[in-house]
């Protein structure tokens, strides 16, 4: 039977009027059908009759492990496979962290150390090379796959192989637990330093830990990590142990910024919420769209901020296309000069990062999702620029694309990563229209294959 050579593509005509395409990408095999799209479980495991009916059952069968053609599996039948992690709850202020482990949240890929595999969380196997297993220590441990911060996006790049590409030079594992321990944390933590110190390999390390005196000291780090593009803290009860399932041993804390945005439409609740509002469907100064549905009390959702007025909402972090992620309803602005704010500048935009504190009383309402710190935050993305960075990694090619809206003109970056590349800008008769420029490219990048990732 024939095979897809690594980075090159087939076409199959199938039930649609386009064909569909079969693609090699570091020995994941994908197709463009539907029935390979739908599928929930992790990209490596999926099949389909068309890649079957090309590559033969006797291949497929080999490659996934089943005779049986793959099937969407709910979170039910993926989760019989998962390691036993210990996970962690948000911090909401209600426990005083004096005297907790703190360490950096990293933004890498939570791997589980069987002793000869890594396990995602959800039980899939990442293919890691060889050389990168052989001299790990054959005990569980718990850590994160790591590359560098803001490069999460690059990370799963690689992990998600399945070729064990030498790309896994970058990688680090970053171990922070020792699950097979039945210890208090300070004793498992002990048994991390000798192992990691005895073992000498440099892909294998220990992240740092570090006492928490105070609700300042909290403060401090937690801004110190942010400013050098950290996503946040993990904090550990002294003297716990390692449970399985989410636990209050655990907390993670994370900066909370403010954003205004107006009102477009309210959503009808469900549920509890049936007969009144469910959502408020918004709109950033820079046309992005989304809903805010929490952080509404009863009476505002009896009598909701109307259509076209401003509001003030939290969010954790913007997605790699600007969407806030998890946003909650803080307050309506009603000195919001809406004019003013569709066209205000990234120069003047004002936010603010949010904690809460146990020795400063938030001033925000008690309904939302945290409370107050002050700090220096990421303006909200404006109606006067966009910017979208991409990769493209297969085989022996690592290329980056660049694309920056600015007014009228449009400016494109591209080359080899990890150098400067070249350039290139057009000019055009407005925003609007170098917008629908950029989105074109953009959506012929996507096409071949490019992934967007967070800028380095």
């Amino acid at each position: 039977m024939p095979d897809i050579p690594d980075g090159e593509t087939v076409e199959i005509q199938g039930s649609a009027r386009l064909p569909y395409i079969l693609k090699n990408s570091g020995g994941v095999y994908s197709c463009t059908c539907p029935a390979w799209r739908n599928q929930s479980i992790g990209i490596e495991r999926r099949t389909c009759k068309h890649l079957r009916n090309y590559r033969g059952e006797q291949a497929e069968t080999v490659r996934i492990g089943t005779a049986l053609p793959a099937r969407p599996e709910g979170r039910e039948s993926e989760s019989s496979n998962a390691p036993p992690l210990l996970l962690a709850h948000t911090w909401t202020n209600d426990v005083d962290l004096s005297g907790w482990w703190m360490s950096e949240k990293l933004d890498g890929v939570r791997a589980y150390w069987d002793g000869k595999q890594f396990l995602s969380r959800q039980g899939n196997l990442y293919h890691a090379p060889d050389w990168f297993l052989e001299k790990l220590p054959p005990i569980p441990l718990d850590g994160e796959l790591w590359l560098d911060r803001k490069a999460f996006q690059r990370t799963v790049s690689i992990v998600r192989r399945q070729d064990k590409s030498d790309l896994w030079r970058e990688i680090s594992y970053v171990v922070f637990d020792a699950p097979g321990l039945a210890a208090e944390f300070e004793e498992r933590l002990e048994l991390l330093r000798d192992t990691v110190a005895a073992s000498r390999i440099k892909h294998l390390q220990l992240l740092t830990q570090e006492q928490c005196r105070d609700t300042q000291h909290l403060r401090e780090e937690l801004a110190r990590i942010e400013a050098f593009g950290g996503e946040g803290l993990m904090l550990r009860q002294p003297g716990s142990r390692y449970e399985v399932g989410r636990s209050t041993t655990l907390l993670k804390v994370k900066t909370f910024h403010d954003a205004e945005a107006r009102v477009l439409e309210h959503l009808p609740g469900e549920g509890r919420h049936k007969g009144r509002l469910g959502a408020l469907a918004v709109e950033l100064p820079d046309g992005t769209k989304f809903s805010v549905g929490t952080g509404l009390s009863d009476a505002e959702r009896n009598n909701p901020p109307p259509v076209g007025s401003v509001i003030t909402f939290r969010y954790q972090e913007l997605s790699d296309r600007g969407v806030p992620r998890f946003p909650s309803y803080v307050r309506i602005r009603r000195d919001a000069d809406l004019p003013l704010l569709a066209n205000t500048s990234s120069e003047t935009t004002s936010t603010s990062s949010t904690v809460s504190t146990r020795d400063e009383p938030a001033q925000q309402p008690t309904n939302t999702v945290s409370q107050t710190i002050s700090t220096n935050s990421t303006p909200t993305p404006t109606g006067t620029t966009m910017r979208r960075y991409y990769e493209f990694i297969e085989g022996n090619s690592a290329k980056f694309w660049e694309i920056t809206v600015q007014e009228n003109t449009c400016n494109v970056r591209y080359g080899k990563l990890n150098t400067n590349g070249q350039s290139q800008t057009k000019t055009f008769a407005d925003h609007a229209t170098a917008l629908k420029h950029a989105e074109k490219l953009i959506g012929e990048k996507t096409g071949k294959g490019y992934r967007e990732c967070v800028t380095k």
